[in-house]
């Protein structure tokens, strides 16, 4: 996506980017569109505040929302590949790429429990310890895998060790980057 200007709408909650506080920037604030990735935007302030932008609220920059991508009650019989398809779509907000290509998932456990049902463990990282954006991504990683067919519960667990380094990104992600 390239880089646009507009102006917001409306008021709208935003999530600051790195810290991952939460906010509110009001109507007629102007904002560049940096990124749009999964159901999410990343806009930039003319205050120099890089800001995430929810996908519910995409009116308020001037979008159309996107169509719940993630529905997933017509999604077929649950496989392995739907829990890493899913990963993919969730985006740093500042990297335009997804979570599984830059190497943040360490560990992906899929666990029979009750009657056919499955939790699942991951383990992810951030490319930052102090990224304060560790909470928001983990929330999102929960709320997708949990409307998965037969997924009684899911697990999330941010870790730092080993620290996350740019040899764990996927060769398509380097490439992406211009690494």
């Amino acid at each position: 996506m390239t880089t646009s200007q507009t102006q917001l709408s409306r008021t709208v909650e935003v999530i600051e980017i790195p810290s991952g506080v939460v906010s509110a920037l009001a109507e007629g604030t102007p904002v560049r569109i940096m990124q749009s990735r999964g159901d999410s935007y990343t806009v930039w302030t003319d205050y120099g505040q890089m800001y995430r932008i929810d996908g519910k609220d995409a009116d308020a920059i001037g979008l159309e929302p996107a169509a719940d991508s993630h529905r997933l009650e017509d999604a077929g019989e649950f496989s392995d590949q739907m829990v890493w398809d899913l990963l993919k779509t969730v985006y740093d907000p500042e990297i335009p790429v997804n979570i599984v290509d830059l190497g943040l998932i360490y560990s992906c456990k899929i666990t029979p429990v009750e009657s056919g049902s499955r939790r699942i463990d991951i383990q992810m990282s951030m490319t930052a310890p102090g990224c304060g954006m560790g909470n928001v991504l983990k929330a999102d990683v929960e709320s997708r895998l949990a409307r998965l067919p037969s997924v009684k519960e899911v697990s999330v667990e941010v870790v730092f060790d080993p620290p996350w380094d740019m040899s764990r990104m996927s060769e398509a992600a380097r490439l992406q980057l211009g690494f």
